[in-house]
């Protein structure tokens, strides 16, 4: 039988309204479904770049949700597209129901779906490096996509069960998509899944991921896994940077290498981005950045703007061996997520996102390098609007534990009141940085400042 301890609430003072739904909490809602974060943040409203506590503290928002509002959070005109795209832009709400398009339409065809299926696929194919996207598999959640791309791999071709994944990945913890996850030292594995390096330490700072990487022992370990394997390889799946496992940037050379070693020996090569595309790396999808042509790629997060949407996007011949309700759930392709997409798109269409993110991109490279002068950070590594601070152990405090004091001391704010909303530590030591696309740069500037300001004081107080 179990012995867990009992999980206590966490308390800050100045908060009874959000230490009392701390508690509350607690009691009907197991303390699983969440990662632990020192602030345990309570949000009574977001708009921007920012929350707002329920006692009315603003907390600038470093996280994006977990890279999901590229966006913003609430933007307006986002949400009047939904609605108009949802038909509920002119409804007064007369009488007991809207006639709008349905929330759910389980095996049924809206033409929203359609029309999103459409464009999804006319803007992936325009960008360098798309030419492979042809259609769309919907999914509700990043894992959940990973696992279809996955299925349609496997289907591909008879006995070609081997699946290869970079090691230290996070692609989810459902099923396959957990079974490609981190390393074969993890826990029981998925016989069918092998491993391959991923250059960590060669990118473990910004300024180590601009050296030329030597890609000798990563060809040559492929190789010997397509000497010993052969035809059973059915695909290999990478992330464009490891996210969940750290914050590690590769050289763009190390992906090339495995595009190429796929196209060799007809291998498919699957891109997970749910945490990288719609900007986060600096182009709109990552797989343009890096150079490279996924056979599938698979989104979420940022596609939504905060409504659960996923899709794995890649070629028609890969998704027609899979036969009819293979690849079905309740909310794939629904409505909603339709009309979240849709809008979603518009927004970058006629709005310069991504040119704003390369500006903030260089705001938060200079600022987050300075935090090396605070004494509790180690390593600065990242691009786009998607950075890793590698905390520093500082006396006899080891460094995880920095990692989470810095969290909560930006939480907490400075003297002036000033706070920023940052997640628990990744991978024990690692912070890491990612604010809306949109966020002003004066703003990015002065919150920056103040993460400064708190790293500084907590450097101090553990020395």
């Amino acid at each position: 039988m179990s012995t867990h301890s009992k999980i206590h609430p966490v308390q800050h003072a100045g908060e009874p309204l959000s230490n009392e739904i701390r508690r509350r909490l607690l009691v009907v809602e197991p303390h699983s479904i969440r990662t632990f974060t020192p602030s345990s943040a309570v949000l009574g409203k977001s708009a921007g770049s920012y929350h707002w506590t329920p006692e009315g503290r603003k907390l600038a928002d470093f996280t994006s949700g977990v890279l999901v509002m590229n966006l913003g959070h609430n933007p307006t005109r986002w949400w009047q597209r939904v609605l108009a795209y949802m038909g509920l832009e002119k409804v007064n709400g007369a009488g007991d129901f809207f006639e709008s398009v349905s929330l759910n339409a389980y095996n049924a065809i809206t033409e929203i779906e359609t029309v999103c299926c459409e464009r999804l696929v006319q803007l992936l194919q325009a960008q360098p490096g798309g030419a492979r996207c042809e259609q769309v598999l919907w999914a509700a959640s990043g894992s959940e996509a990973i696992q279809k791309a996955l299925w349609a791999a496997m289907d591909r071709r008879q006995g070609q069960d081997v699946i290869l994944s970079t090691r230290h990945g996070f692609h989810g913890k459902k099923g396959l998509s957990n079974a490609v996850t981190g390393s074969e030292n993890d826990k029981e594995r998925d016989h069918r899944v092998r491993f391959i390096a991923f250059p960590r330490e060669e990118c473990i700072s910004v300024e180590r991921r601009r050296e030329p990487l030597d890609l000798a022992p990563y060809e040559a370990e492929l190789e010997q896994l397509w000497r010993e394997l052969g035809s059973r390889i059915c695909c290999l799946i990478t992330e464009p940077y490891l996210g969940g496992g750290g914050s590690f940037h590769p050289q763009k050379e190390y992906i090339q290498l495995l595009e190429r070693f796929c196209r060799r020996h007809d291998i498919l090569f699957i891109l997970d981005e749910v945490q990288a595309n719609f900007g986060r790396t600096g182009s709109l999808f990552a797989f343009s950045e890096y150079g490279v042509e996924p056979d599938l790629v698979v989104l979420g997060k940022g596609l939504g703007n905060g409504v659960a949407v996923s899709a794995v996007v890649g070629r028609t011949e890969v998704f027609s061996k899979m036969h009819y309700g293979e690849a079905s759930d309740t909310w794939s392709a629904n409505p909603l997520a339709s009309a979240a997409v849709l809008a979603t798109l518009d927004e970058y269409a006629e709005h310069d996102v991504i040119g704003h993110a390369k500006k903030l991109s260089q705001v938060l490279e200079e600022g987050l390098l300075q935090l090396k002068d605070s004494g509790a950070v180690a390593h600065v590594r990242g691009e786009g609007v998607v950075w890793g601070l590698e905390c520093a152990a500082v006396g006899s405090t080891p460094a995880d534990a920095v990692a989470r004091a810095c969290v909560e001391a930006c939480y907490l704010g400075n003297s002036k009141g000033e706070a920023v909303h940052l997640l628990g530590p990744l991978a024990g030591k690692v912070i890491r940085v990612s604010p809306p696309l949109v966020m002003p740069l004066e703003e990015a500037r002065q919150y920056l400042a103040v993460m400064l300001e708190c790293f500084s004081a907590v450097a101090k107080k553990l020395a």
